[in-house]
C-alpha cells in the first residue's frame, strides 16, 4: 500500500468538529438562558425590581411557554431550510432578545416581552442540533455526540456561575460600584455581555459547517468518513467517483408526526423530565442562598452560590457524556439499538430518586449539609443530562432524517410545557411557604416531584413503544 492509499484508508474525523460547533452553540444558549437564575434575588429585592417570587416565576414561565410554542414551528422550518441557516437565525434572534432585556426596564411587562422573544429564538437550538447529529453521525455514535453537545448546557451554566456574580458586584447600584459604563446596572451588563458572545460563534459556524456531501466535495472529509456517517442511513452513500450531491427530501407536515406512537413516546419523555432541568437552572442559586447562606456576609454568600452551582453543573457534564456513551457499550456487545437505549434510560432513571434525601442531608451541621445536598443534586443533574442525551437520540433512531427536526420540535414544545408547570409551581410554593416561615418545605416538595419524573417518563415511553419500530415516510 503506497502512502496515498494508506492516507485514503484512514478515516477523517471531521464530524467531531461539527459536534464541537454544536457544543459551542449550546454553551452560548445556556449562558444566555441561565443569566436569569442569578438575577432573581435582585429582581425580588425591595431595592431592586421589587418583584415577588411569583412575578419571577411568571417571567421564566413566559420564556418557557414561548420556547415551547415556537419549537413546534421552528422544528418544521429547520427541516425545510436546513440546519446551517436555521441554527444561525435562531442564535441571532435570541442574542438580540438578550440585548433587549437590558433595555426593557424594571417593569414586568417589558421584561416579559423581551423574554418571550428570547424563548422564540432559543427554540431553534435543539431541533437544529439533533438534526445535525442525525446528518453527521451513525446511530451508534449519536447518543455520544448528543451527550457532547448537550454538555454545553452545563458549560454555559458553569460560566454563568463564574462571571455573573462578579458582573453584578462590579455594577451594583445598591453599593455604588461601577467599573465603566456607569450608567448601566449589573443586571443590564449581565444580559449584554452574555448576549454578545453568540456573535463570535456565528463566524465559526459560517466558516466550518456544511453537510457531509458538501464537505466531501471540499476535501474536508474523505470517502471513508462519508461512508461511515451514512453507514445506516436510509439513502445509499455516493461512490467515490460520483459527484457528492444530496437528493432533496420530501417535506413532511409536522402535524403528521402526531399520528405516530413514537412521537408521543418522545413527547412524554420530554414533558415529564424537562421541567427538572428548568427548575435547577432558574432556582438552584436561590435555593443555595436561602438554605445555606443565612447569616453570611454578601461576599461569602456570593462565593458559596458560585462554587455550589459550578460544581453541580460541572458534574452534570460527566453524566451527559458518559450517559451518551452507555448505550454504545451495549450496542458494541451486539444489542439492538432500541434495547440498548431503553435499558440505559431505565438505569439512569433510578439515580434522581436520591433527590428525596436532599432536604434531610441539608440539615447536617456546618458545611456537611451544604456538601451533602450539592452532592445529591449533582448526581441528579448528571442523571438528567444522561437521560436527555439518550432521549433526544430516540428520535433519530426511529425517524428518518427529514423528520428529525419536526419531531424534536414537538417534543421540545412538550418539555417546555412541563417546564411552565414546574416554574409556576415553584414560584407559588416559595411565596406560600416563605409567608409561613418555612421556605425549605417548598424545596422539599419540588425535589420530591423531580425524583420520580424519569421513571414515570420511561414507563410512558415503554408503554407507547414496547418494541422498536422505525417510521418509514413516503
Amino acid at each position: 500500500m503506497n502512502a496515498n492509499d494508506k492516507k485514503a484508508s484512514v478515516m477523517t474525523n471531521y464530524r467531531w468538529i461539527i459536534a464541537a460547533l454544536l457544543l459551542f452553540s449550546t454553551t452560548v444558549n445556556y449562558m444566555d438562558r441561565n443569566v436569569i437564575g442569578y438575577l432573581k434575588d435582585y429582581f425580588c429585592d425591595p431595592n431592586g425590581f421589587g418583584w415577588t417570587s411569583t412575578d419571577y416565576s411568571i417571567l421564566t414561565s413566559v420564556f418557557t411557554a414561548f420556547y415551547a410554542g415556537f419549537t413546534l414551528i421552528v422544528g418544521f422550518v429547520i427541516d425545510k431550510v436546513g440546519t446551517k441557516l436555521g441554527l444561525a437565525a435562531s442564535l441571532i434572534v435570541w442574542s438580540i432578545a438578550g440585548l433587549l432585556s437590558a433595555l426593557a426596564g424594571t417593569g414586568l411587562a417589558g421584561q416579559l416581552a423581551a423574554r418571550g422573544l428570547f424563548g422564540a429564538g432559543e427554540a431553534g437550538n435543539f431541533p437544529a442540533s439533533i438534526k445535525t447529529v442525525a446528518e453527521w453521525f451513525p446511530k451508534k455514535e449519536r447518543a455520544l455526540a448528543t451527550g457532547v453537545f448537550n454538555s454545553g448546557s452545563n458549560v454555559g451554566a458553569m460560566i454563568c456561575a463564574l462571571i455573573i456574580p462578579p458582573i453584578l458586584a462590579a455594577w451594583n447600584p445598591l453599593v455604588g460600584n461601577h467599573l465603566f459604563l456607569g450608567f448601566l446596572h449589573g443586571w443590564q451588563m449581565a444580559f449584554i455581555i452574555t448576549s454578545l458572545v453568540g456573535f463570535i460563534w456565528l463566524f465559526f459556524w459560517h466558516k466550518l459547517y456544511a453537510s457531509p456531501a458538501e464537505m466531501l466535495k471540499k476535501g474536508k472529509i474523505n470517502q471513508a468518513e462519508f461512508d461511515y456517517v451514512n453507514s445506516d442511513d436510509e439513502q445509499p452513500a455516493p461512490a467515490t467517483d460520483a459527484p457528492a450531491v444530496e437528493t432533496p427530501a420530501k417535506k413532511i407536515p409536522w402535524y403528521q408526526m402526531l399520528t405516530y406512537r413514537q412521537t408521543w413516546s418522545f413527547v412524554m419523555g420530554k414533558f415529564m423530565t424537562d421541567g427538572v432541568w428548568w427548575f435547577l437552572l432558574f432556582w438552584l442559586p436561590t435555593y443555595i442562598k436561602q438554605q445555606f447562606c443565612t447569616g453570611m456576609d454578601p461576599s461569602e454568600t456570593k462565593y458559596t452560590v458560585m462554587i455550589s452551582t459550578f460544581v453541580v453543573f460541572g458534574i452534570a457534564i460527566i453524566g451527559s457524556v458518559y450517559g451518551g456513551a452507555l448505550p454504545m457499550k451495549f450496542i458494541n456487545k451486539g444489542w439492538a439499538t432500541y434495547k440498548a437505549r431503553m435499558t440505559s434510560l431505565l438505569i439512569i432513571g433510578f439515580f434522581p430518586i436520591l433527590l428525596l434525601c436532599t432536604q434531610t442531608v441539608a440539615t447536617f451541621e456546618g458545611m456537611a449539609g451544604l456538601i451533602a445536598a450539592v452532592a445529591v443534586i449533582s448526581i441528579a443533574g448528571a442523571a438528567h443530562q444522561a437521560f436527555s442525551a439518550n432521549l433526544f437520540t430516540t428520535v433519530s433512531d426511529m425517524f428518518p432524517k427529514k423528520a428529525v427536526g419536526s419531531v424534536t420540535g414537538i417534543g421540545a414544545a412538550a418539555g417546555g410545557l412541563g417546564g411552565v408547570f414546574v416554574q409556576i409551581m415553584a414560584g407559588r410554593m416559595e411565596d406560600f411557604y416563605r409567608a409561613a416561615g418555612n421556605v425549605s418545605t417548598a424545596y422539599a416538595i419540588m425535589f420530591s416531584v423531580c425524583a420520580f419524573a424519569y421513571l414515570i417518563a420511561w414507563a410512558f415511553m415503554k408503554i407507547l413503544v414496547p418494541k422498536y419500530k422505525p417510521i418509514v415516510l413516503d
